[in-house]
């Protein structure tokens, strides 16, 4: 698997559809144990520029310290939450534009979380529908 530089990442955080080499690395982005924080990353990275300016700005309008760091925390909650609420939707987009089929992030992390519960399941089903076939 391939990894995207620094410059290609960037990129990618913001929207762009990465060449066909880079295609393994972005499903593995998307269907990885740690899909959720990327996104969650992604969401952050994104927003860095603008909260930079916001905070130069505040300050040099004389506004107070905690008044800027107040705001840019809300922001970044406001930010955290909307990442969250479209994250399944923004990574099997992402995938979408990278070649795979609609859904594959979901059905691969799907499949994932099958598999590794599976001695779960069936304990539960065992202990609690004993009558299930």
């Amino acid at each position: 698997m391939k990894r995207p530089n620094v410059l290609w990442w960037l990129y990618y955080q913001y929207g762009g559809t990465l060449p066909a080499e880079y295609r393994e690395w972005v499903l593995h982005d998307g269907t990885c144990r740690t899909w959720l924080l990327r996104v969650f990353v992604r969401g952050f990275v994104m927003v860095v520029p603008v909260v930079a300016v916001l905070f130069v700005g505040f300050l040099l309008l004389g506004h107070s310290l905690p008044l800027a760091l107040g705001s840019i925390a809300l922001g970044l909650l406001v930010n955290l939450r909307y990442s969250w609420s479209y994250s399944v939707e923004s990574v099997d987009r992402r995938l979408a534009k990278h070649g795979y089929q609609r859904e594959y992030g979901s059905t691969v992390r799907r499949a994932a979380y099958d598999a590794a519960h599976a001695a779960e399941a069936e304990r539960y089903r065992a202990a609690y529908r004993p009558g299930d076939e």
